[in-house]
């Protein structure tokens, strides 16, 4: 799902201890519309909050319900110096890009694509799907690999287990003793918690990231703070052991990472490590430059890329 974003993203806070206790910072997502039509709420980005550790980027799309051959719909457009991350939770989408890579990505899976130097890619609901729920997510690449080679990896299979009555998946890095099979190129993690039954379920943090909790479905406890549907609870870095209290049938995606200290701008499709890298990124994209490629088997035009706000007059 594609951003028309103008941010810039180059420091972390952390939220200050109060009384010994870890204060918990409220991140509201915000309405943006993507491809089609579809209504998202965008999390990151925003004023409260730029990043959680690298991942710089997160929409929540859905759950929402369409008329069949209404669903998303994406045009070919670029991306740099980052990986976009796709966590499927409901509805199925194609993916297509200028590697000629092909591929429906369902629920319980991830499509991970690196851009590093460059890529372009298509997105769109199959024909006759009428559901979409899902959670896109950007992690921004170190300056050391933000110009590798382009690549994408489906991941059909994740780890999976049961605590309680709580549901995890892991969908990056390594937690306790599983380890998720995709490709990171900064110390994280993303973990997936789906709860049948109200309670509690205790969390090892490492005390090295800062942590985000989203929530997808249901509510969300933190100490004495509730967090509902599309808010991000955010509680920095130090502590060891966390406790959750989640509402039956609740979803929260966990986000976490070494806190991102290089400088960093995010502009439309594009991350960078200053403007001058977004703006070649922008004038290539718009002369059809061979770094983007050519995304085959998609019916539509590209997306054009805005101008530059800080060269606008």
């Amino acid at each position: 799902m594609s951003t028309h974003s103008s941010e810039v993203s180059s420091s972390f806070d952390c939220p200050e201890d109060i009384n010994g206790e870890k204060r918990v910072q409220r991140v509201a997502g915000r309405g943006a519309q993507v491809g089609g039509g579809i209504t998202v709420s965008r999390i990151l980005p925003s004023s409260q909050r730029r990043m959680v550790g690298a991942w710089c980027f997160l929409d929540h799309a859905g759950p929402a319900v369409f008329t069949s051959g209404s669903g998303l719909r994406v045009g070919p457009h670029p991306h740099i110096g980052l990986q976009t991350f796709t966590w499927m939770i409901q509805g199925e989408v194609l993916h297509r890009d200028s590697l000629g890579h092909v591929q429906v990505v369902k629920p319980g899976q991830v499509n991970l694509m690196t851009a590093g130097r460059g890529i372009s890619h298509t997105e769109e609901s199959l024909p006759g799907e009428d559901k979409l729920h899902a959670v896109q997510l950007w992690i921004a690449l170190p300056s050391k690999d933000a110009t590798c080679e382009p690549a994408f990896d489906h991941h059909p299979d994740l780890p999976h287990w049961r605590e309680g009555e709580c549901d995890f998946t892991l969908l990056a890095g390594t937690y306790a003793q599983h380890q998720a099979p995709s490709k990171m190129y900064s110390p994280m993690v993303g973990v997936d918690l789906s709860s049948s039954k109200a309670g509690e379920v205790g969390l090892n943090l490492n005390p090295e990231f800062e942590y985000g909790f989203l929530v997808v479905q249901g509510t969300l406890g933190i100490q004495s703070e509730q967090f509902e549907v599309n808010e991000l609870a955010y509680v920095g870095r130090g502590l060891t052991q966390l406790s959750l209290s989640l509402r039956a049938g609740s979803r929260v995606i966990v986000l976490g990472g070494e806190p991102y200290t290089e400088e960093l701008v995010l502009w439309w499709n594009f991350v960078g490590e200053n403007k001058d890298v977004i703006g070649q990124a922008q004038r290539d994209w718009r002369a059809a430059h061979e770094r983007f490629g050519v995304v085959h088997g998609y019916d539509g035009e590209p997306l054009i890329a805005p101008d530059l706000p800080w060269e606008s007059n």
